[in-house]
């Protein structure tokens, strides 16, 4: 039993070790590419969030993990692959809100969500919710965005490419095909020059971008590179928690 993640634990140990920090895994149901599960987000957040509350409370500090959040905003042609499950950021919202309201109530005002997935857009959520729970600290870490990828990966790639596939053979090995059974991840660009360029954004069409639904060749991906990014990307997360700890959710200002 590892005390820190709520799935395992028990009455008895919550009472007695009073977390005062909660962690969210937030992930996605979708396919990625043909060797890789559709629970590879959900599961990444999770391995996340459990490793730095495992440094973290070798540290001192009382964090819980939370159940994880299956559920992500999906791109127009991803819905349609089947099992691919869309949730609209209204719905995420609300789940987020209920989830804050029962920690409220117990005293617990520190929530951090662990998000693996792309298409979850946690800001202007986190905004509206801050405003209602003006005393909480309501935090998200996108892993994906915090490292400078290419330092650990040749091709780190978008989804299910090198870096994605790296920390599920480290973390998940018996859940990854071998590599020979991987779409190479090739993608279809964007005709218009404003789209290339990034002056103007809009959802990719899954359908239209790509065959396998990979973007992002993981042929170079290992075991050893996924184990060396996550050690480093929750170290960072762990050195944050064990500051979060120390201060007042409206204390974080200097």
């Amino acid at each position: 039993m590892k005390k820190y993640i709520l799935n395992q634990s028990n009455w008895k140990t919550v009472k007695e070790e009073k977390f005062t920090i909660a962690l969210l895994p937030w992930g996605a149901t979708e396919p990625h590419n043909y060797h890789l599960p559709y629970g590879t987000d959900t599961l990444q957040s999770e391995k996340i969030a459990e490793m730095a509350a495992s440094k973290a409370h070798r540290n001192g500090v009382k964090c819980m993990v939370l159940p994880s959040i299956p559920l992500g905003v999906q791109n127009p042609g991803q819905i349609d692959y089947p099992f691919c499950i869309h949730t609209r950021p209204t719905t995420q919202l609300a789940i987020l809100q209920d989830i804050l309201t029962s920690l409220d109530r117990q005293k617990i005002h520190k929530l951090v969500i662990v998000n693996s997935h792309g298409g979850n857009e946690f800001k202007p959520i986190i905004r509206e919710l801050q405003i209602q729970f003006e005393h909480c600290f309501i935090g998200v870490i996108d892993w994906f965005k915090v490292l400078n990828n290419e330092d650990y990966f040749d091709e780190p790639g978008d989804h299910a490419g090198e870096m994605e596939t790296s920390i599920m053979q480290f973390c998940y090995p018996e859940l990854v095909l071998p590599l020979e059974e991987a779409g190479e991840g090739k993608t279809t660009g964007f005709k218009l020059g404003g789209l290339k360029s990034k002056l103007v954004w809009t959802p990719r069409n899954w359908g239209k971008v790509s065959e396998d639904t990979g973007v992002g060749n993981p042929q170079k991906a290992s075991s050893k590179k996924g184990e060396r990014f996550l050690d480093v990307l929750t170290d960072r997360t762990m050195e944050f928690l064990t500051e979060l700890d120390k201060v007042n959710p409206m204390d974080i200002y200097q």
